[in-house]
């Protein structure tokens, strides 16, 4: 697991905390005010909108070519 990838987990755990469901949006927002790396908020950027579940926001973001 690369530490993009494990950066990505850490942040969806603190985003989803308490939280069913967040949107693309919310995600964006969350992961510019944790101050994630480039790469990640790459990831967080690219993905499609709409609202999702922590499992579903995981494995979108792995699915992405960045």
């Amino acid at each position: 697991m690369t530490d993009d990838i494990r950066e990505l987990d850490a942040f969806l755990d603190d985003a989803f905390d308490g939280q069913e469901r967040l949107s693309s949006a919310d995600l964006q927002r969350r992961a510019i005010a944790a101050d994630l790396s480039a790469m990640a908020l790459t990831r967080i950027d690219a993905l499609p909108e709409g609202e999702y579940a922590q499992d579903e926001a995981a494995e979108a973001m792995r699915a992405l070519e960045v």
